[in-house]
């Protein structure tokens, strides 16, 4: 970890004491994790484009997609590369809840590379088999959560928000409904991500509000002030998130539309594993669902159009996520994609409202 060995020097040199404070490292982490971003994303998009690695498109979507097929996917792997670097320079690779999130976005990453590549590889918008998808996601979120109980003792708590010392404790039933948000979070950004940059910046939202509450909660002091559980060691998890802002805003440079990549499941997955991560280890579980509005409303979207259509023949929505009702309403992709962020905005400073309303 470069941030020690630079810290070491610190009795020679006054100006390395910097590197001890969170605040510094995440800005650093930030800075380093979006201009590497920036400047592999060319050489990433191309190799990506000369491997024929191009999105399909589902023939029942809006007609405007069709234009799209051929755009290079699986650009979530832009993303991740650009967290690695960063990651050894400016976080704390001993910290359990550091590992813990790291586990859950990398490992949802490569179940989403196999799912992108059975895509590509066979030209078709299907790749793992839900139940299968499902069952990988599970059990790396499981597993990371029961280590972290066993033996970091991570607390098992579930705060309510708005409520003074209103907190349940799930034991090691904890395992289960941890996962459940995680697993949840990601597969409702992989259900928003259907528009240029629609899933991307509620992204970068939800994980700038989720680096605040990991920092407070991480403080004795204001955790204390604020009236909100301390979490041991939680403040670490800040350059973390503020390296997933960082490399979601150098992605965005080239996911804007018109898009030249799509991030794919590679990205939409770890990065959803990520929020779900955050506010797992924050205990932020239950703010989670109003933070991620958009994804949950997205989710929603699909859970009512299927239920409604095996129960009734009918469908509730033109088409199911939400964004591609509106499409097909006739609302420009522009104006969806930019109210869905006005809207993931408003619920990002609701959330930050509750750390005094308790």
């Amino acid at each position: 970890m470069l941030y020690n060995w630079l810290y070491s020097f610190s009795d020679q040199i006054t100006l390395f004491n910097v590197f001890r404070y969170i605040t510094f490292r995440s800005f650093m982490a930030f800075f380093t994790s979006f201009f590497l971003c920036l400047w592999w994303g060319p050489y990433f998009i191309r190799g990506l484009a000369n491997r024929q690695l191009g999105q399909s498109i589902r023939t029942d979507g809006p007609q405007s997609h069709f234009k799209k097929a051929g755009t290079p996917t699986m650009g979530g792997g832009l993303i991740l590369l650009s967290l690695l670097v960063p990651a050894f320079m400016w976080l704390d690779l001993l910290n359990p809840l550091v590992l813990g999130a790291l586990m859950i976005t990398l490992g949802f990453g490569a179940v989403g590379y196999v799912d992108d590549y059975l895509k590509v590889s066979k030209k078709n918008s299907k790749g793992l088999s839900g139940k299968l998808r499902l069952a990988l996601e599970f059990f790396i979120s499981g597993t990371t959560l029961a280590l972290l109980i066993g033996f970091y003792d991570f607390t098992t708590i579930v705060p309510i928000p708005l409520l003074k010392n209103a907190i349940i404790d799930l034991g090691w039933g904890y395992v289960a409904f941890g996962s459940l948000v995680v697993v949840g979070a990601a597969n409702a950004v992989n259900l928003t991500d259907g528009l240029d940059g629609l899933a991307i910046v509620p992204v970068i939202i939800a994980a700038s509000t989720l680096a605040v509450f990991a920092y407070v909660s991480g403080n004795a002091n204001i955790a204390h002030y604020l009236q909100i559980p301390f979490i041991h060691q939680a403040a670490e998890l800040t350059p973390f998130a503020a390296m997933i802002m960082a490399a979601g805003l150098g992605f965005l440079w080239f996911n804007a539309y018109p898009a030249q990549v799509f991030m794919g499941d590679v990205g939409s997955l770890s990065l959803g594993g990520f929020l779900g991560a955050m506010a797992v280890f924050t205990h932020n579980e239950l703010l989670l669902v109003v933070l991620g509005g958009v994804f949950v409303v997205e989710a929603l979207s699909v859970i009512v159009q299927v239920a409604s259509f095996k129960m009734t023949g009918k469908r509730v929505f033109r088409m199911a996520p939400i964004h591609h009702h509106f499409e097909l309403k006739g609302l420009d992709e522009t104006k969806i994609i930019a109210r869905f962020w006005i809207v993931a905005i408003l619920l990002a400073v609701l959330c930050l409202s509750t750390l005094k309303l308790r």
